[in-house]
């Protein structure tokens, strides 16, 4: 459980908002690089660093939204940005099974 909902914060402990974050970042890489591979393009060095957070909705009960920052060497800001789309809108399955009930909001860094 987040500390925020009275858990533990010792070290080593982890909730599982931080494991569908490390999952989330994992398989939208994987997607932008698939996209990529598509498209032709090479991706130099990538990050993604990906933030899920808890907290009450306005229907009542609790959400969880998604805040990414991706980071893709070697590319222009518009092409990195073609390749997020994509891969956000058609490729990721952690995209589609969050779509129209989690907000996710993806940045390029």
């Amino acid at each position: 459980m987040p500390k925020e909902l009275g858990g533990s914060a010792a070290p080593g402990t982890t909730n599982p908002e931080q494991l569908f974050a490390a999952a989330y970042a994992a398989c939208f890489q994987s997607a932008l690089r698939a996209v990529a591979g598509q498209k032709g393009v090479k991706i130099g060095d990538s990050s993604i660093t990906a933030r899920v957070g808890v907290g009450p909705r306005d229907a009542g009960g609790f959400g969880i939204n998604v805040a990414m920052q991706v980071k893709l060497a070697g590319l222009s800001r518009e092409q990195a940005q073609q390749l997020i789309d994509i891969a956000h809108r058609d490729m990721c399955p952690y995209s589609h099974a969050t779509r129209n009930n989690v907000d996710v909001d993806i940045k390029l860094a």
